[in-house]
C-alpha cells in the first residue's frame, strides 16, 4: 500500500508495450502476449483505484495498430470484447466508470456493443474513472477538437485552453498527472498529447506482461519525489 494518499496523482496514464516482444522472447504466438499483458491490467488498474487514483487512462489500441496483420487486428479485437465485459464485472461491483475514447466508426459491431454496454452500466459510478483508448490517436483527437471549434463558428480571436479542452474527447477528463511508458521505449507515440503537456514521465524497461503491482508502485514513489513546475 502506498503511504501518503495526498501524493496520489490524480490521473494516471498508461502506455501498455512489449507484449509482442514478450510473446517472441519466450517463442509463443503474439496472441498470447496480448493475453497476458491484459490480465496484467487488470491488476494493476484494482491497484490503482484502490489505492487512491481517480483517473487511469490505457493505450489499449492505436490508430496505427490496424496496420498489424489481420489476424492479430481481428484476435485484439476479440480479446478487447472479452477484457471489456471481465473489466465490467470487475471494476462496477468497486463503482468505477468506464470510458472509451478514440475513434468507434471503424470498430465492428460486436467491439461497439461490449464498450457502449460497459459505459452505460457505469455511467453513474463514481469511484474512479477507468479510460480506455480504443482506435485512439492523439494527432486525430486535436485535428477532431479543431473541426469541433470551427464547426461552432467560434473565432480565433475568443479562442483560448479553455474553449479548446472542451472540444477535446470526453472533455472532462483531467490532464494526466503521471504517464507510464513499459518496454524501454522513451517516447508517447501520439498518447493524449494535449493532456500529457506537464505530466511526469516514468520509463519502465519491463515488457508490459512482466510489470507488476511493485512497478507501479515504484513509479508512484518516482512520481513523489519529483517537484511539479507546470512549465515555470
Amino acid at each position: 500500500m502506498v503511504e501518503e494518499k495526498s501524493s496520489i496523482p490524480s490521473h494516471v496514464g498508461m502506455i501498455l508495450d512489449g507484449n509482442r516482444r514478450w510473446a517472441k522472447n519466450r517463442g509463443i504466438p503474439t496472441l498470447e502476449g496480448h493475453r497476458q499483458g491484459s490480465e496484467v491490467f487488470r491488476e494493476v488498474a484494482l491497484y490503482a483505484f484502490d489505492n487512491g487514483v481517480q483517473y487511469l487512462s490505457a493505450y489499449v489500441f492505436s490508430a496505427e495498430n490496424w496496420a498489424r496483420t489481420k489476424e492479430e487486428v481481428s484476435y485484439l479485437m476479440q480479446l478487447i470484447i472479452k477484457a471489456v465485459e471481465k473489466y465490467l464485472k470487475d471494476f462496477h461491483k468497486y463503482g468505477i466508470n468506464i470510458r472509451i475514447i478514440g475513434r468507434k466508426d471503424r470498430l465492428n459491431k460486436k467491439v461497439l456493443k461490449a464498450i457502449e454496454k460497459a459505459e452505460s452500466v457505469t455511467k453513474n459510478n463514481d469511484k474512479g474513472t477507468l479510460i480506455i483508448c480504443l482506435d485512439y490517436s492523439g494527432q486525430q483527437e486535436i485535428i477532431d477538437a479543431t473541426k469541433s471549434i470551427i464547426n461552432k463558428g467560434i473565432k480565433a480571436q475568443d479562442l483560448d485552453t479553455s474553449i479548446f479542452e472542451q472540444n477535446l474527447y470526453a472533455s472532462d477528463i483531467p490532464d494526466i498527472d503521471l504517464l507510464i511508458r513499459t518496454s524501454g521505449e522513451k517516447r508517447l507515440s501520439g498518447y493524449m498529447l494535449w493532456r500529457s503537456a506537464y505530466a511526469e514521465l516514468v520509463f519502465s524497461d519491463k515488457l508490459w506482461p512482466d510489470y507488476t503491482v511493485h512497478d507501479f508502485q515504484d513509479a508512484l514513489q518516482q512520481y513523489n519525489m519529483r517537484q511539479r513546475r507546470f512549465g515555470g
